[in-house]
């Protein structure tokens, strides 16, 4: 029953024609919405580090366009005009297991998020100033626990990180004359290093990768961070930003907060350098390299204090002074057309590859490549296809001591995950995208069944 309920609600979101101009299309390009309150405009072009071909509204790391109520009395004109930006969203992700885990269940979970960005320079005067506040609430159930599925990474992203109210964003962004950023505040290192984009409903292909692998200290949307950030503009091409992160376990309680004040056990230091290209020329493309530090101790995860096998001897783990990584992400148009730094129509493909240091980190590396096409049918604007393969690897060290146990059951190595949606804009507010996931040694584990996913990702922005 609730396969044939899940087929139904599918069938009739591809079948309700498409009622989206492609002016609206473009307006609903990332980096092009006056309400996007994560990427506020400047002058001139702005330049965004994620150029993935698609509309922000199904987007959970991003704020929407307008949508629903559209602008009603012209209140949303009157706003922006003042310099104040609003906007909500709610995002939900479905998903049927067809294969895997011990029994066949439908999940839904979602996310809730409000935002406000006020253009300091119309509403006080400071020219080049910004301030945003974002609010989330997640709620639902987890497929992946539920029905006991086994993954390394979620079969839906949205869940993650507590089913509570936050304060995800409250920070100040200032321009300092042609070249120099900063931005300070409640944040996250995923906003600003190592930015993709958060399309597809499996984790491995959603938001900073960094965070999927060392999340217990880089922590991506929506849980917020103290913070600042430093961005340099070399030239037209050449970005370079650093910046320092609080790392505070407790940011991951569920309790609401403004920020903690206590309970710091170091910094995170990213540095990333990114070179982007094009701009109506149909080949936009973004490269970036990057890296960073954590000052807080970790346990190493295969020695214990004495420097011998934690599986053998069950003592507690050696600590190690310092974590860290390095990262690479790659976008690419290679087809199409392109507007203001964004793809509008074609194919652009895509490469993140994420390597975290293997004394301390249970999963050490995870590559992804995939690509999106745009334009796909003629009649339906916006339409997007989506296809992605990623491996999320557990490091060696936690496999040798696995192998060390005799009463573990079984070795882990690495998750191989493959997704592929198709986003159609039935109307500007909704956007619906079924999508299929195959996830290959869930866990790492060879001999787990592999699991299969049908999915709905779906958003209504207000």
């Amino acid at each position: 029953m609730q396969f044939r309920r899940f087929c139904a609600t599918a069938a009739l979101a591809l079948a309700i024609p498409g009622q989206v101009s492609a002016q609206d299309t473009a307006k609903q390009t990332p980096g092009s919405s006056t309400t996007d309150t994560q990427h506020r405009s400047r002058a001139g072009i702005r330049r965004d580090s994620d150029l993935s071909p698609s509309a922000l509204t199904a987007d959970t790391q991003r704020t929407p366009p307008p949508g629903l109520f559209a602008d009603w009395f012209d209140v949303r004109k009157r706003l922006t005009e003042r310099g104040i930006g609003v906007s909500a969203r709610y995002a939900s992700e479905s998903g049927y297991n067809f294969a895997g885990g011990d029994r066949k269940l439908l999940r839904e979970t979602g996310q809730f998020d409000v935002g406000v960005l006020l253009d300091l320079d119309k509403v006080v005067g400071l020219k080049g100033g910004a301030f945003q506040a974002t609010l989330t609430y997640r709620r639902g159930r987890d497929l992946g626990a539920d029905a006991n599925l086994g993954v390394l990474q979620q079969v839906q992203e949205v869940y993650g990180r507590g089913q509570t109210l936050r304060l995800t964003q409250f920070w100040y962004e200032q321009k300092i004359g042609e070249k120099f950023e900063i931005k300070a505040g409640r944040t996250n290192p995923g906003e600003d290093f190592a930015v993709f984009s958060c399309y597809f409903q499996n984790l491995s292909f959603c938001g900073a990768q960094p965070g999927n692998l060392v999340g217990d200290y880089w922590q991506n949307w929506p849980v917020g961070q103290w913070g600042a950030r430093l961005r340099y503009d070399v030239n037209d091409h050449l970005t370079l930003k650093t910046a320092a992160y609080e790392v505070n376990p407790r940011n991951l309680e569920k309790d609401f907060v403004i920020g903690r004040f206590h309970g710091a056990t170091g910094a995170l230091v990213p540095v990333e350098a990114e070179w982007h290209r094009g701009d109506n020329d149909g080949r936009v493309g973004a490269y970036k390299v990057g890296g960073w530090v954590n000052t807080s101790n970790g346990d190493d995860v295969f020695y214990d204090v004495n420097r011998q096998p934690i599986a053998i001897t069950g003592l507690e783990p050696l600590r190690r002074n310092a974590r860290y990584g390095v990262y690479f992400n790659l976008q690419q148009q290679i087809t199409g057309t392109s507007k203001d730094g964004k793809s509008v129509t074609g194919l652009s493909v895509f490469l993140n590859a994420t390597q975290a240091d293997r004394a301390t980190s249970t999963t050490d590396n995870q590559v992804a490549a995939g690509l999106f096409y745009k334009g796909l049918v003629p009649w339906r604007p916006g339409d997007i296809l989506g296809f992605g393969v990623a491996r999320t690897n557990v490091n060696g060290r936690v496999a040798k001591g696995e192998a060390l146990d005799p009463t573990r059951p079984a070795v882990q190595d690495a998750e191989y995950a493959s997704e592929i949606y198709y986003s159609v804009h039935p109307t500007r507010w909704l956007e619906l995208r079924p999508n299929v996931q195959f996830i290959h040694n869930p866990g790492g584990v060879h001999d787990a069944n592999d699991v299969g996913v049908l999915g709905m990702k779906a958003a209504i922005t207000l």
